[in-house]
């Protein structure tokens, strides 16, 4: 996992500018602590940071097709879970490695099918390759979009990045936001392409981008489809456990130390029991991964549920840990911790954006540097909920029937910092108009029942939207620690599986997950297997609400926080005893403090 950045320019020479190069890769830092590197060429620089984690010695980069004169340049973050196929394939063709990292295998593959190299790849990935040949520049990102990229342009080409912030270290991008970057951040609708920031795009999911003498052009290689499932319920049971299986196999590989993450649901401990179950085929009997849980110093005494949260997750996890034979660690959290305004600021930085969750995030981050201590690469159970139907609004009546974005009815308006209305954003335009466009981008079958129907809405929905923000959360704030968190449930061909499944199958015995249970069976215990949805977990203590209210004020007191921000809406929270403050109206705390750092950091010109 590493940090890519680079530009090109048809009228420019970068050569002449080698610091700045320099300077966007430095921006990248965090997301490979190990080695930096660049490459200048008179049409193109490309920079790259390292966290070495196959193939130390020999995956520098940036890479080239041969060190005299080279053809072909790459720079490129992720991993290729096939690309031990793909190199004996690739050899077979008469190509020739000097290393064996998976950063070749993409160099050579680029070289043998060009921009439909993409397609022989399994993993997650962003990476440029710029042909001097071609004179053209390429740019490719995941199916699911688990790995980020940016781009702008720049005089004569256009630069790109895996995070915004090193774009804004080339002289001509600043950072810039505009009414419809805020109706972007705060609409909550998570489109691809378009982000906060003016004339800053993202390489959409599955999608990729060409840049010549011609121009900009860009095309999907990978959307889901709607095709016929062929298995019953027996059959997509085993299939689900082998594409599971598989893809947990694959990703197990690294050569540093390696762990999982494990909270006491089903889709982290199912995950962890198929890692633990393949780590003692390689490594004998006596083997044991790391697993780790968070929780806060006050979660035992004070925990009370709220929309998000059934329950306290720590004893399950050490339950599940048990289970398995994990070696399990609880990351223990003090939730005053959480308010440290450096560690709030390095949350707000990693993310280049005023969007998240508060604490949520903090934490996430804090949990990330203890792991890192420890281990290199985690694996985590994201996606899960998205490819078997574990969402509320996959199973609520008042969500399935709503004309919105189902996740708007559980965070709703309070989930977004409430907006001076004086700025007239028309975000509820804005969300009705983007829903519409959704919904003709979600694939049918012919004689679907209106169940079926609408399920294949929300499964659509719930995979190109709300999981984009998730991906994001957790790429940003681990690479900001130096670690690399692994997706299986992101795996192409198991979301496909599922994306053909029918709701019946999906939800065969009337609960959420039914197929993941089946297959998980035997693998965690009954008191996981069977434990209702729990999100991530939030402290509950009175001294963090009541120190985001000071920091709320605070934040309140700058002029231009104070001009975006509804005060009207905002005070209620403010007053509010700490002890009776709800998650939703915490979350608009939450948003005004986040707001405050990000201007600060950020500087951006405001055109409103």
């Amino acid at each position: 996992m590493c940090g890519i950045t680079g530009w090109v320019s048809f009228h420019q020479d970068p050569r002449t500018q080698a610091p700045v190069i320099e300077a966007m890769t430095a921006t990248l830092a965090p997301r490979g602590p190990d080695a930096d590197g660049v490459w200048l060429g008179p049409r193109a620089a490309i920079g790259h940071r390292r966290l070495a984690v196959i193939d130390i010695a020999g995956g520098v980069q940036p890479m080239t097709d041969r060190p005299d004169a080279p053809t072909t340049v790459l720079t490129y973050s992720g991993e290729i879970y096939n690309h031990h196929e793909l190199r004996s394939q690739l050899k077979g063709r008469g190509h020739e490695f000097r290393t064996r990292s998976d950063t070749e295998v993409v160099l050579r593959g680029y070289a043998e099918w060009g921009e439909e190299v993409a397609d022989h790849l399994d993993g997650m990935f962003a990476f440029a390759v710029w042909d001097e040949r071609a004179q053209r520049l390429l740019l490719v990102r995941d199916r699911l979009g688990v790995k980020p990229l940016f781009w702008a342009a720049v005089d004569g080409g256009l630069a790109f990045a895996s995070e915004p912030k090193a774009l804004f270290a080339h002289p001509e991008i600043r950072p810039r936001v505009a009414a419809d970057g805020l109706r972007e951040a705060y609409g909550l609708l998570f489109n691809t392409g378009p982000t906060v920031w003016s004339g800053v795009r993202e390489v959409e999911p599955g999608g990729l981008l060409l840049l010549d003498r011609d121009g900009i052009r860009e095309r999907r290689y990978w959307r889901l489809a709607a095709d016929a499932h062929p298995d019953d319920r027996d059959a997509t049971v085993a299939r689900v456990h082998d594409l599971v299986s598989t893809a947990a196999r694959a990703q197990l590989e690294a050569d540093v130390p390696l762990c999982s993450l494990l909270s006491g649901g089903i889709d982290s401990t199912v995950l962890t029991a198929l890692l633990a179950d393949e780590l003692r085929l390689r490594e004998g009997p006596g083997a044991r991964i790391r697993s780790y849980a968070v929780d806060y110093s006050d979660q035992a005494e004070s925990f009370t549920g709220d929309v998000l949260r059934t329950g306290h997750d720590t004893p399950y996890a050490t339950e599940a840990g048990a289970f398995i034979g994990t070696d399990h660690s609880t990351v223990v959290l003090d939730p005053r911790a959480l308010l440290d305004p450096e560690h709030r600021k390095a949350v707000v930085v990693a993310r280049d954006s005023p969007i998240g969750v508060g604490d949520m995030d903090t934490s996430l981050y804090l949990l990330f540097g203890e792991i890192r201590k420890h281990s290199t690469v985690a694996l985590s159970g994201e996606a899960a909920d998205e490819v078997f139907g574990g969402y509320p609004w996959f199973h609520n009546p008042k969500a399935l029937a709503a004309s919105t974005f189902p996740w708007l009815l559980v965070t709703g308006d309070e989930a977004a910092m409430p907006l001076n209305p004086e700025l007239d954003l028309r975000i509820g335009e804005f969300r009705a108009d983007t829903y519409r466009t959704a919904l003709a981008a979600v694939p049918h079958l012919d004689g679907e029942t209106p169940t079926e129907h609408r399920q294949r809405e929300m499964q659509h929905l719930s995979l190109t939207r709300w999981l984009r923000q998730l991906l994001h959360r957790k790429d940003r704030l681990s690479m900001a620690q130096g670690l690399e968190v692994r997706v299986p449930y992101c795996d192409h061909r198991l979301v496909e599986y599922a994306f053909t499944t029918p709701w019946t199958l999906k939800n065969f015995d009337g609960r959420e997950k039914s197929l993941l249970r089946a297959a998980g069976t035997g693998l965690a215990p009954d008191s996981v297997l069977h434990r209702p949805k729990n999100h991530y977990p939030a402290t509950h203590h009175p001294d963090y609400n009541r120190g985001l209210q000071n920091m709320a004020r605070d934040a309140l007191a700058d002029d231009t926080v104070r001009s975006l921000a509804d005060e009207t809406r905002v005070k209620p929270c403010l007053d509010t005893p700490p002890g009776q403050l709800e998650w939703g109206h915490r979350l608009r705390l939450e948003r005004v403090v986040d707001l405050a750092l990000w201007l600060d950091h950020y500087q951006p010109e405001l055109a409103l």
